[in-house]
């Protein structure tokens, strides 16, 4: 019986937790009914990512469900037996679960809810609405805790009648007393023309997701231009001054190897000069001698002889050429230089503000974002979007807008979606996201 119970219980679907029907095995191994990995795996269509309800392995794609043949005879073999699946303990109904009503003792876990009858119910009580004619027409739903919701407190009745006069859901028997007279529409009605207006929001809000992610796109491309741009800039800036650098030191050399060949001129042709005055020194000292030898001969016939046989004194050779001009040598180099400086330094500062308004040209100018009640619709539509319950749904679609100071404050309820000939507001009003302009090209609107 132990075995039996076992292999009972390998043959129960985790969803639904009665045996499988249509079984279905995913790529991860674990299998299902069909209809319940179907069901499970559409409330999942928005995020296009699928998991196993079990061990959580996802799916990129959402995979393609053929029926296992050998498992759906595995479970037509146990069902001729007449043995049922064994109930685990996960089964059974804990504080937060939504108990089955029909089952006494220790409850089930309720599997669905049914709106009409008001009542939950686990795998093996559901079976009459599958196969009953009149209980097939019921509307069935996932375990609901607020069923009660939907019974008029005045009444007792369900709530299947949407008031427009009075924007609430109403059962017939208030069309009688307190509501007579008003415009009313069956709550199905009233939910599936909501539903189409809420498609028409939840097709804008996509329809701006797509718009800026585009957005955010263009914005990552600017960066990217904006990075290479500046990058190349820089190199390019730095080159330049590397030149300027290169330019600077090679005048600087020339200016040395000018004053140094210069240097190298004058003192050789001073030294030219000098050689030749001391070599006339020289002379003049030889003759010098003479001249005080022949000055203390005491022979006066030798004295006047040798005087006669003196040769004549020449004048000076470099006496009469050499004049030193009142010159301060090379000092007058350093203030030319300076002043070379100096006009460089004017230069550049001229230049520096047409490079520094070049750079400031270069400018993205983002307006700030305007408050919008996005993430308050996307909840909604998240929330009420998937709701089957019609008066719950109602409620719940008027939610506040937020206020600021430059909006009114938001119409009542009542208008919002307000069957008047005037056109139906949005649940959300597109602002402009950013403005990205630079000087010198023409702005674009994102």
């Amino acid at each position: 019986m132990a075995q039996r119970g076992v292999q009972q219980e390998k043959l129960s679907c985790a969803i639904c937790l009665d045996l499988l029907k249509d079984p279905v095995t995913i790529p991860c191994g674990h299998s299902y009914c069909m209809n319940c990995i179907k069901d499970f795996w559409d409330g999942e269509d928005q995020r296009r990512i699928y998991n196993c309800p079990q061990c959580r392995k996802t799916f990129s794609e959402r995979p393609v469900l053929k029926k296992n043949i050998m498992l759906a005879e595995l479970v037509e073999d146990l069902k001729k037996t007449g043995l049922k699946a064994a109930p685990a303990d996960h089964c059974y109904a804990g504080p937060d679960d939504v108990a089955c009503d029909v089952c006494t003792g220790r409850k089930m876990k309720a599997v669905k809810s049914c709106l009409t009858c008001l009542a939950s119910y686990c795998g093996d009580h559901l079976q009459p609405h599958y196969y009953t004619p009149p209980l097939k027409m019921h509307k069935l739903v996932n375990p609901s805790q607020k069923l009660q919701e939907n019974i008029c407190s005045c009444h007792n009745r369900v709530l299947e009648i949407f008031c427009h006069t009075d924007q609430q859901c109403i059962c017939y028997l208030c069309t009688i007393d307190e509501h007579k007279d008003h415009e009313t529409v069956p709550a199905a009605a009233e939910r599936a023309e909501k539903q189409k207006k809420l498609q028409d929001s939840q097709q804008q809000i996509h329809q701006r997701i797509q718009d800026q992610e585009k957005d955010v796109k263009l914005l990552q491309q600017e960066v990217e231009a904006i990075n290479v741009s500046a990058d190349k800039a820089v190199k390019d800036s730095e080159k330049i001054f590397t030149e300027l650098i290169r330019l600077l030191q090679e005048r600087s050399s020339d200016v040395k190897q000018q004053i140094r060949s210069q240097q190298e001129t004058e003192v050789s042709r001073v030294k030219d000069v000098q050689e030749k005055l001391e070599q006339e020194i020289t002379e003049l000292k030889r003759k010098d001698a003479e001249l005080e030898q022949l000055s203390h001969t005491e022979d006066h016939n030798q004295f006047l002889l040798n005087y006669s046989s003196l040769p004549a004194l020449s004048e000076s050779k470099g006496s009469s050429r050499i004049d030193i001009c009142p010159l301060r040598h090379f000092e007058d180099v350093a203030p030319a230089v300076s002043e070379l400086r100096d006009q460089l330094q004017d230069v550049m500062r001229d230049s520096w503000r047409n490079i520094s308004d070049a750079v400031a040209r270069v400018e993205i100018l983002l307006s700030e974002l305007e408050p919008t009640p996005m993430e308050m619709a996307g909840q909604c539509l998240k929330t009420v979007y998937h709701t089957p319950d019609h008066s719950s749904w109602t409620r719940r679609l008027f939610i506040p807008r937020p206020r600021s100071r430059a909006n009114p404050p938001p119409p009542p309820a009542s208008s919002l979606f307000s069957t008047a000939e005037s056109p139906p507001q949005p649940l959300f009003r597109p602002p402009p996201l950013f403005i990205m302009r630079s000087r010198g090209r023409a702005g674009r609107r994102l």
